[in-house]
Parts: structure tokens; C-alpha cells; sequence
């Protein structure tokens, strides 16, 4: 299948939350790492998200070059060739962008987009995020407003995020406390200045103690009734059921009952980045340590090549990855619910 248009996007967001499950977003930083993604979505039978960071991007430009746009273009451009030749359908997401790097990476990405629109094409990417965590609500929503506006002419689904995901990525810090959970207050606030789709369709990434990186169940309280509270609040108000489309972020160590209470409160999207990093490694690691005085010269020996040949390795770090990407699907219910079936 080609990458999804807006409609096929705009389908499956609908179809997940009225199901009660959730596309895993995978992020990526290479062509092995997409390969993988692709491969562990059409295993599952599943539609998926695949995306990549502001330093995914810049990774992705080349070592010399470090240009978040030029990263973005090239993986998009890939993107679309090879995922044809898969049986699902792939959105393509950019994820984090905090206010500093709007002007170097979402909206020279946007302007793409609204240009590929205005000459026939579909968008470059379907769906990009702006992270106004770092910065007052009001401000992080009057920014979401005008960005809304932008990526409604491109036909572009923008996700932001109100309240504050705790740990590290991409340089970005939060501490861990109680900012961590986003108001109901917070929740009212957002849908007054974006509406509900009719301005510009958008996901919101409401926090309900999520943390990014590594950490083991207990450490950090997740609280996902947070999350039916803010709906059932703007749901009373605007005297619509589940009216939100919501994004999980942080979820590495979150135990599978709270995923799925999640799930059951309108999440239809949720970042897997941490443990598919270390599920693409992990072979390759292995691999290494087996065999190492053949994809070593060890002693003045010639090696092995068989050994050391990327392709070799590679296989091995892609179909780990690609199996972490199907229990991801199987962990967020969206086995089987392909749309092309």
C-alpha cells in the first residue's frame, strides 16, 4: 500500500478509538530501522505510525551535513517507495519538536506539504508534533492554534502536547512531579482554543505521570484515569462521547493493564522508541560477541567476511526489532484491524 492519504489517516484514528485500541508510533532513525517497523506491522496484520525526531532527522542527514529538513525529506522520500510494497497502511509522523526548533524542522516541513496539496500531491508527512510542554499553557496553546491553522491547508494532522512527560529525549528534560499530570482545567483550555476538528484535526498527548527512557513498573505513578476524566469533562460540555483523540508518550515499563485502561479512554496512538532501540541492538550485539574474531581482524588474521558484512548483522537487528513492532501491536490491540483486509 502506498503511505496513507489524509483520508485513510483520518479512517484509522477513527476506527482505533471506536475500537479501543492503538497504532504503536514507531521511531526510526535509519533504513534498517524502517525496514523493521515496516516488516513488524505487516506481520501483525496491523496499520501503523512510523516517525522520526528532531535528532532522528539531523541522524539521518548524514554525520557532515546535520540538517533536520534534508534528514526528514530523505527518510519521507524513502518512506513512500518502500511501503508500497507492504499490505498496511503506514502514516508518517514527526515527533517531538519543542519551540526552538519550529523554524528548522515543523514548519519548513509543513510548507511542503501545503505545496505538494496545492500542486495535486499528497502531504509529505500526515501527522507532526509540537511539543509546548516547556513552555506556559497558554502560550503552548496559542502556538498549537497557529500551527493547527498551517497544517489544516497542507491536510496534515498536528499532535501537541499539554502537561509535562518526565526523563529525557532528544535533550529535552523534565523533572518528575506533579506536572507531570495534565488538568482537567488544561484539558477545557485546549479544546477552547482548537475546537473539536473544525478547525484543523489534531491529537493531544495529555500526561498522566508518563516518562521517557528506561524505568521499571512502580517507579513512576501512571494515573490513566486522568485521561477518561478530561474527556468525560469536554465530552459534557460540548455533549459529545470520548469527543478526544489521544497519544500515549513514555510508556517503556508501563504495565499492560495500564496500557489498556489507556486504550479504553481514547488513546489511538502511542511512541515506542526505548524498547526498540534495544530490540534492533540487542542481535547485533550478540552477533558481535559470538563471533568476534570474525568481524574482528584479530591477531593480524584476515577476519571473516561472512562475519562482518552489514547485511549479515543487520538481518538479525532488523527482524529483533520488527518482533518487538508486532507485540507492540499485540499489546495495543491493532493485530489484525488492518484496513486493508
Amino acid at each position: 500500500m502506498p503511505i496513507a492519504s489524509p483520508e485513510a489517516y483520518a479512517e484509522m484514528l477513527d476506527r482505533a478509538k471506536a475500537g479501543r485500541y492503538a497504532y504503536p508510533a514507531i521511531n526510526v532513525t535509519s533504513s534498517q530501522t524502517l525496514n523493521a517497523a515496516l516488516k513488524g506491522f505487516a506481520d501483525a496484520e496491523s496499520d501503523g505510525i512510523i516517525q522520526v525526531s528532531t535528532g532522528g532527522a539531523e541522524y539521518l542527514s548524514g554525520p557532515s551535513v546535520k540538517d533536520m529538513v534534508t534528514g526528514a525529506v530523505a527518510f519521507a522520500a524513502y518512506a513512500h517507495e518502500v511501503a508500497k510494497k507492504y499490505p498496511v497502511n503506514i502514516a508518517l509522523h514527526t515527533d517531538h519538536c519543542p519551540k526552538d526548533k519550529l523554524d528548522k524542522f515543523v514548519r519548513p516541513l509543513m510548507a511542503i506539504s501545503q505545496e505538494r496539496v496545492k500542486n495535486g500531491q499528497e502531504p509529505l508527512f500526515q501527522s507532526h508534533m509540537w511539543d509546548g510542554s516547556a513552555v506556559p499553557v497558554a502560550e503552548n496553546l496559542e502556538i498549537a492554534a497557529q500551527l493547527l491553522d498551517e497544517a489544516a491547508k497542507g491536510k496534515i494532522v498536528l499532535e501537541i502536547e499539554v502537561g509535562v512527560v518526565g526523563g529525557e529525549e532528544d535533550g529535552v528534560e523534565n523533572a518528575i512531579n506533579d506536572k507531570l499530570y495534565t488538568t482537567v482545567e488544561d484539558g477545557l483550555a485546549m479544546v477552547e482554543a482548537l475546537g473539536l476538528g473544525e478547525k484543523g484535526r489534531y491529537m493531544a498527548a495529555l500526561t498522566f505521570g508518563n516518562v521517557h527512557g528506561v524505568y521499571k513498573p512502580g517507579n513512576v505513578k501512571l494515573r490513566p484515569e486522568i485521561l477518561n476524566n478530561i474527556q468525560e469533562a469536554v465530552g459534557a460540555k460540548y455533549g459529545k462521547e470520548k469527543p478526544l483523540s489521544l497519544v500515549f508518550h513514555g510508556g517503556s515499563g508501563s504495565l499492560l493493564s495500564e496500557i489498556r485502561e489507556a486504550l479504553d479512554y481514547g488513546v489511538v496512538k502511542m511512541n515506542i522508541d526505548t524498547d526498540t532501540q534495544y530490540a534492533f541492538t540487542r542481535p547485533a550485539a550478540d552477533h558481535m560477541l559470538r563471533n568476534y574474531d570474525g568481524v574482528l581482524k584479530v591477531d593480524g588474521e584476515v577476519g571473516n567476511k561472512k562475519m562482518y558484512d552489514p547485511r549479515v548483522w543487520g538481518k538479525a537487528a532488523e527482524a529483533g526489532m520488527a518482533t518487538r513492532v508486532a507485540e507492540a501491536c499485540e499489546h495495543l490491540r491493532s493485530t489484525g484491524t488492518t484496513m486493508t483486509k
